[in-house]
């Protein structure tokens, strides 16, 4: 029995046993992508938000909770306003001039024109160190907008995120933007570090029941998005997540599940991926391609204290949150922040 219970045999049999695990995990994965999913890409396909800011001295540490935002930045005013903050982030809308010259302008809807066009507020904000947001309301400003973005994406410093609403979600009334006519005009051969945040319609009804992302919401929205070789953000409405944490986590679980380069070695392409996984595991840079930007209406109604999950059950550097500044001291209070 002494024997037996030796500390080096103990030692012995726990590292086969690891082996063999591990062995037989790997020769499962291999089996699942040559059944399954036979293409598989070897690109890492990162979000280099927080990298950024963290270079820049602009954060201490790797959570996305504490990026900030400027919201609305749509006339000349509001963008000397933003670019003088301490916003890391600054947002604003993006239609087609309803009138000549037809140009993209920043503007929300109902609002029809604005005083600053995208090519003027562009050559605002490359001068400075901050990312934007362009949050597209209009199908016909997209493909224009990405010429003028391109013009100056050498001079652009920050991060670059595109947003749209491309499918229908819970309580959504609004129509979303073609997913697919989106995308095309979206992924321009200069825009291969954008990340891309692709949105559900969404509406929020006092006193009454509001559903969350369903099943059917996420699974559609995953099948949109596995093809895509950029980082891809989901903003998600904060009074509709209480109700859908097991469905946004699934979500995110998908992120290595991408399938956009066939290789004709599996085998290969598992091993080259891997190599990449623990290189940029030990670099210290953020591997995960999917993450959720958490936003809220002006006047939605929701406890603070179901966002907690989020934090607890997800990677902090998977979730952004663009709520506003009550809700965000009221969420670092908390216990288990």
């Amino acid at each position: 029995m002494a024997v037996l219970n030796s500390p080096s045999l103990i030692r012995l049999f726990r590292a086969r046993v690891i082996v063999l695990i591990l062995t037989c995990s790997f020769v499962l994965c291999v089996w699942n992508l040559e059944n399954k999913t036979p293409e598989i890409s070897t690109e890492l396909m990162t979000d280099q938000t927080l990298e950024y800011f963290l270079s820049q001295g602009k954060m201490q540490v790797k959570d996305a909770a504490d990026i900030e935002w400027a919201h609305a930045a749509n006339s000349k005013n509001k963008i000397t306003e933003a670019l003088q903050s301490s916003a890391h982030m600054i947002e604003a809308d993006i239609l087609l001039r309803s009138n000549d010259p037809k140009d993209p302008i920043m503007a929300h809807p109902p609002e029809t024109d604005s005083d600053v066009t995208l090519r003027d507020w562009l050559k605002e904000v490359k001068a400075s160190d901050k990312g934007i947001k362009l949050d597209f309301k209009s199908l016909a400003a997209v493909a224009p907008s990405m010429v003028l973005l391109d013009e100056v994406r050498a001079e652009l410093h920050g991060p670059v995120w595109i947003n749209a609403d491309i499918l229908p979600g819970p309580g959504g009334k609004a129509t979303p933007l073609d997913p697919k006519v989106f995308l095309e005009a979206a992924v321009t051969p200069g825009s291969h570090g954008d990340v891309l945040s692709l949105g559900w319609t969404t509406g929020w009804t006092a006193d009454t029941h509001n559903p969350g992302y369903s099943w059917e919401m996420v699974r559609e929205m995953e099948a949109m998005c596995r093809t895509l070789r950029h980082p891809v953000t989901f903003p998600v409405r904060a009074a509709l997540l209480a109700q859908s944490f097991s469905q946004l986590h699934w979500l995110l679980q998908q992120s290595d599940r991408s399938n956009s380069m066939r290789s004709q070695d599996v085998v290969s392409a598992l091993l080259k991926h891997l190599i990449l996984l623990i290189s940029c595991s030990l670099d210290g840079r953020t591997f995960c391609r999917y993450s959720l930007t958490i936003w809220t209406g002006h006047t939605d109604v929701f406890v603070v204290k179901d966002l907690l999950p989020y934090r607890s059950g997800i990677d902090k550097t998977r979730i952004y949150y663009d709520l506003l500044d009550s809700q965000r001291t009221q969420l670092r209070g908390l216990t288990g922040y």
